[in-house]
């Protein structure tokens, strides 16, 4: 079932998270109406966000009858639902999920963190050691997406998915974290491959 009447983004476009919501309507076609949020300001923490979202974390989406959904992963599926960005087939189905996991769970926590601390705080001095502890984490999560990208185009095979917005998000933008991709030509190469999606847009 395709989205069809405007929806409203809240997010901060710095953000990978909010980016992946971006990054799926244009190519999706889906209209919609960002609500930029500076996530360093605190407005998160708020009154009128939590009202909408109690656990006060972007990016988020009001739907058109009033229904509010967090969580970027889980809108990306809502997203997509009917699209050729999900595939239908059940088992491909789960490798997207597990590819989503995957970002959340074992990539996001290092190199989007190491990114935030590095690039939007600046590296503050107490928060170096957190960002050096984040190096070996992320270089791991970038091998097992090496690995993968190596062997095919896209993380599930030749079709682009929603699997592959959500860990381009904060991929492509590694370097921000201290992450280079010298040593992943699969990578690279996936990134570009990415970037020729009809109706991709750049992060920022």
């Amino acid at each position: 079932m395709s989205v069809q009447k405007q929806i409203k983004v809240y997010g901060d476009i710095r953000s990978g998270n909010c980016y992946k919501i971006k990054l799926a309507a244009e190519i999706l076609g889906i209209p919609y109406e960002w609500q930029a949020i500076d996530v360093t300001s605190g407005e998160t923490r708020s009154e009128w966000f939590l009202s909408k979202n109690p656990n006060g974390r972007l990016p988020i989406v009001e739907l058109p009858g009033g229904d509010i959904l967090a969580e970027s992963n889980a809108i990306l599926n809502y997203l997509a639902e009917g699209s050729l960005l999900l595939p239908q087939d059940r088992f491909k189905k789960a490798q997207v999920l597990q590819w989503q996991f995957f970002e959340q769970y074992s990539h996001e926590p290092y190199i989007a963190v190491s990114r935030y601390i590095q690039t939007l705080l600046g590296l503050p001095e107490e928060r170096r050691a957190e960002h050096a502890s984040k190096k070996a984490g992320g270089l791991s999560a970038l091998g097992v997406m090496e690995t993968q990208l190596a062997k095919t185009p896209f993380l599930i095979g030749e079709e682009f998915t929603i699997a592959d917005i959500s860990l381009y998000a904060y991929t492509h933008v590694a370097h921000e974290g201290g992450f280079s991709l010298e040593d992943f030509p699969a990578i690279r190469q996936w990134i570009t491959r990415v970037q020729s999606i009809p109706g991709y847009v750049e992060m920022v």
